[in-house]
């Protein structure tokens, strides 16, 4: 069986990184992609900053299997989950759940800048494996189990 090779880590300057409007964002809807598949070869996550000018929205959408959290760090806007709406603003942080339908937009007076983080696909249960600084020992949490389980030694 051939080994994969090892990815190299990634240190970037966001100012590098140009801003896009992605489909189904319009307005001034704009998004800087910092670690993802695309941009970093990254295989679980997808990493970006935001910044919705005054108006700017993204259409209401679902994610069949991803995992999203936005976090806001600046501005004031409208996150519309699953039919309801709620104000978010500095310091919020939203957790959207697979098939949970949203969209999020400026409704304030100044622009509205915050982190999306979104899971790029599922791991299989038990497939990650998380070292603790504090020991020498390895654990394995199982995803969506509420403990962690120590790895058997082989």
């Amino acid at each position: 069986m051939a080994k994969k090779a090892k990815r190299a880590a990634l240190i970037r300057n966001a100012a590098e990184v140009p801003w896009n409007q992605f489909p189904g964002h319009f307005g001034g809807a704009l998004s800087k992609p910092l670690v993802g598949p695309d941009t970093a070869g990254a295989g679980l996550i997808d990493y970006r900053i935001s910044c919705y000018q005054p108006m700017a929205h993204v259409e209401l959408h679902t994610h069949k299997l991803q995992e999203q959290v936005y976090h806001v760090l600046e501005g004031e806007g409208m996150m519309e989950t699953d039919g309801r709406q709620q104000v978010v603003r500095k310091n919020d942080v939203i957790f959207i759940p697979p098939g949970v339908e949203h969209a999020i937009s400026n409704t304030g007076f100044t622009d509205l800048t915050f982190i999306v983080v979104t899971t790029t696909r599922r791991p299989e249960p038990g497939t990650i494996r998380l070292r603790s600084p504090r020991s020498s020992g390895s654990v394995q949490a199982a995803m969506g189990a509420s403990r962690v389980r120590p790895v058997p030694k082989s």
